[in-house]
Parts: structure tokens; sequence; C-alpha cells
């Protein structure tokens, strides 16, 4: 079945792709690089996020106070320093920050901007990540440059996440207002905002005044475009329209990788897929945990990924592999077709039944469009009649907030696990931890374990490394023989592309690859 699907997929894109007249490219000009983007950005305003794909255009002109270097290792960004305190019984987080940096707009950065940054993203009225911070007692202003983040009990997801606060202006934002924040955004990054038509590209200008001299681009403009279909994006990266792109279609890959003038970099793109119902809906099938494991034994995953994905995709079962706490011992669920109707008929379902069926058509990850469509084509042949349902990103995004109530049925899903892969906060703040707005918990869950949320939050006060990489063990596997938070199916391996005339050093995170931090021309 999965081979059909792939064979008809090929012979489209492939029928249909741009070839190259001869080698020949058409250069852009100097001062300006444009790239290409598989997805838009439902906001520009980092204490707003909704999902990964926002990152990508927030991350070249908001920074963090901690970054990972190419290897995953923390290093100080907008921080100078900082140390984490054990003092009396309490935790606390001092920072210094880095002298002489400035807003786009000439302002500096103080210790209140960050203060700002913190009351807005640990309001669950403004930001869906607001659990990061419950365990935040209050955050002190000491100077311009120094302040501390004071804890009511330890939180290791607060240095895992690398102090999650991006740089907002204060004056700025009370200024023009939350609309107009999002409207015309500034920050302290390497690209400053010019313009933007939503859905079509967005415009940035080199920030001349970039504290970071020895991490900076090189050209003056940058112009991101908004390219979700696969035909129309390599077509401009063909013709010269645009210089990078991200996603190149999988049964394309290996012909750009043997592109003349064409440099390729195929890498875990830090999201992880899933599939997720509404487990916590006692009136719903899924509730019932047979039904769950039906669903993960009622497709073939690894011959999806062979034949849909072209192989370009790594078997998981809830914790990233690039994690310390990665588990191969625990083992994805075999294809079983006959097992999985005798769970349905001990489940109450001996003839199945029908549900809606949701399938992201916007290509927020290589052919996620496509594994849908063979996942709930399997899933027909054990008796899960499948409605399907397509929905674009942003209808996606509103579909699985916890708030929305929407989900009523199978839906694809995603989650980040950050760089490193440490799952503590997604587990908290979004995909595992039973909702409860009043605290920012579980803001995409739809789960509900009593056992589940007690795990999540011994993690959550887990300050060591080695005893958080333990406990995540215990949460996978408990998630995963419980089927919570959804059926985890595979990693993606995303392909991006640039001609060689293109200076490009990639950074992982927190831009996912996809963050400019050094781009330009070659001389």
């Amino acid at each position: 079945m999965a081979a059909k699907i792939r064979n008809c997929f090929a012979v489209g894109l492939l029928a249909s792709s741009i070839a190259f007249v001869g080698s020949a490219f058409a250069l852009a000009a100097k001062d300006t690089l444009v790239v290409g983007f598989t997805n838009e950005a439902t906001t520009l305003d980092p204490n707003k996020v909704a999902g990964t794909a926002d990152r990508f255009f927030l991350y070249q002109m908001f920074e963090l106070l901690v970054q990972p270097d190419r290897d995953g290792k923390p290093m100080p960004w907008l921080a100078e320093s900082w140390n984490v305190v054990e003092e009396n019984g309490k935790t606390r987080i001092d920072v210094t920050l880095r002298p002489g940096v400035r807003f786009h707009n000439g302002d500096p950065l103080t210790s209140e901007d960050f203060e700002y940054s913190f009351q807005r993203e640990s309001d669950p009225k403004v930001s869906r990540v607001a659990s990061r911070h419950r365990k935040v007692e209050r955050f002190e202003v000491i100077d311009d440059r120094r302040f501390s983040i004071h804890f009511s009990e330890p939180d290791g997801n607060y240095v895992a996440s690398f102090l999650h606060l991006a740089a907002v202006p204060k004056k700025y934002i009370l200024k023009v207002g939350e609309e107009g924040f999002n409207k015309a955004p500034i920050g302290t990054g390497p690209w400053k905002f010019v313009s933007r038509k939503q859905g079509d590209e967005l415009r940035l200008a080199l920030n001349e005044d970039y504290w970071n001299k020895d991490h900076r681009p090189t050209v003056k403009n940058l112009v991101i475009k908004v390219i979700p279909e696969e035909l129309t994006r390599v077509a401009a990266f063909k013709s010269g329209e645009v210089d990078w792109i991200d996603n190149v279609p999988l049964p394309l890959v290996q012909e750009f990788k043997s592109m003349k003038g064409v440099t390729t970099l195929s890498v875990n793109g830090g999201n992880n897929l899933y599939f997720d119902f509404p487990q916590h809906n006692t009136k719903s099938p899924f509730h019932d945990v047979r039904v769950r494991q039906a669903v993960a034994m009622g497709f073939d995953m690894d011959a999806i990924i062979k034949s849909v994905l072209y192989g370009q995709g790594r078997r998981y079962t809830g914790v990233g592999t690039s994690s310390p706490a990665y588990d191969p011992s625990i083992k994805p669920y075999a294809y079983d077709p006959v097992k999985a109707k005798e769970l349905l008929a001990a489940a109450g379902y001996p003839n199945g039944f029908d549900t809606p069926c949701y399938n992201m058509t916007t290509q927020r990850e290589p052919s996620i469009k496509e594994v849908g469509e063979a996942v709930y084509a399997y899933l027909q042949t054990i008796g899960v009649r499948c409605q399907i349902r397509n929905v674009e990103y942003g209808a996606w995004v509103d579909l699985i907030r916890r708030n929305s109530n929407k989900l009523d049925g199978i839906t694809t899903n995603m989650s980040a696990q950050g760089i490193p892969a440490d799952p503590g906060n997604t587990w908290a703040s979004s995909t595992l931890h039973s909702y409860q707005p009043n605290e920012g918990f579980g803001a995409y869950s739809h789960t509900s374990d009593a056992k589940a949320d007690e795990m999540v939050e011994k993690l959550q006060v887990t300050m060591e490394p080695e005893k958080r990489d333990v406990l995540i063990k215990e949460i996978a596997r408990y998630k995963y023989q419980n089927l919570l938070g959804g059926i985890p199916t595979y990693e993606p391996v995303m392909t991006m592309a640039w001609r060689d005339n293109v200076d490009f050093k990639p950074w992982p995170f927190p831009g996912y690859w996809r963050a400019f931090q050094e781009i330009g021309f070659k001389n």
C-alpha cells in the first residue's frame, strides 16, 4: 500500500519538476539574499509562540539569554554569565547581561526588558507556555545589567531549556501596543524588521550595530519567501528566484545532492512526529487504551518511512534519539492488523467505528501530508474508518489547542524537544501533562492521567542531568506502554539546499537550522 502511494507521489512530482536550463543559475543581487520557507509564522511576538515554525522567523530578529552551540552545549549569549545558586534551601539563577546590547530602535537592553518578557510569558492569558515559569517565585531586578530569577522549588526544565526568555523591548511595546509590536517587531538580533506580507514574504535588513562581531551575517538584506507548494519552491530555486530553500521534496533529495553548484545538508529538524487523539474525553473511543493500542498496531510505520519518506525518517518512541535519555530498549509497536482487530473487538468495537481523521496539508515537515494519507489508509483496513479532513497549518494549530476543545478524532501532531532533546518542557507545557489553564499546563495536551502528571511534575523539579535522564526514561516507558500523549512515529529528516555562492553556517537552535545567524555571499 505504502509503495503505491510512494510511486504515485514520486511520478507526479518528478513529472512536474522543472529541470535546469544547462547548469546556469540566475544570481541574486549581491546585497540581497532570498530564501524559501515552507511555512508561515502565526506570530512575530516571541512571548506568544504557537509552534516551532514561528521560531524560524522570530529568531532572525530576537535572541535568548543562553543558546546552544553547534554541538548542543549551552553558551552565554545575551547573558554574559549565569549561575545556578542554592542558598537557604532555595534555588535562584543569577544573570549578568552582556554590556552594550541595543534593540533595533537604539534603546539599550536592560534587566527590565527581561522582567517584562518574564511577566508576559508567565501569564497564561498571553502565553501558551506559561507553565515553564510555574516554579518562579519572583523576578528580581538588581540593576540595569543584573537580575535574579528566584524559584519556589528547583526547576530542571528551566536550565535544560536555556533559561527560556527572549529579549523584548518593554518601552517600545508599551508605546505601540501588542498589535503594533506584532506588526513591526524589534529585537536585538542580527536582522531588523522591514516589512511583511503575511503568507507571502518577510523582508529584513542587516542590523549594522549588531553586538556579535564573531557570528553575524555579511549581506545587507534578507527576504524570506513563504512557498508551501513543493513544486513551486523547487522551481524558484532552480530558476534562481531564491538562493536557499528548506524541505527539499523527498523524491528529489538525491537529485539535489548531485546537482553541480549546490550544497545540501540533511538534518533532524528538531520535531518529533506522532498521532494524537482525545484520550481525556471519557466518551471517546480513544479513552480506552485498547483502542489506542489497536491504532498503534494498525499501520506499518517502517514501510511508510521506506516508501513514502524515501528512508528520510527515524523511528522513535517518545524521546528524541539524540537525547542522553533515549532508551533503545523501548521498541515501537509492531504492525499487527490481526491483533489490532482483536483489541478493537475487546474494547467493544467488533465492527470498528467511524472517526474524523485530521490531516495537515501544509508540508510543515517533508511529505507530512502523504504520511497522514498512508496512515489513515492503513487504519481503514482494521476498522477505524477515517473521515479524512484536510487542514492547513493555521487551522491545525487551532484544532490542537486544548482550550479550543475541537479535537474529536485522530490528528497528525508534532512537538519539539529542543537541542539537545530534553522533553521536560514539552511534556509539561504542551503534550503530556493534563490541561490546567490556570497553571499553564498542557496547552496542546489531550491526555489526562494522574500518574503521568505526577511524574512530569517530579521531572520539573529535578535539576541534576543524570537524575533527569533516569526519570525521563521512566516517564517515556509509562507514556509509551499506555500510549499517552499520542503514538510516536518518527523523527523527520529535513534537507535544505543552497547555492555554492552562498556562505551559510547552519545553527541548530533556536531557529531549528533556519536561523540565519551567519549567512552571506562568497567573494
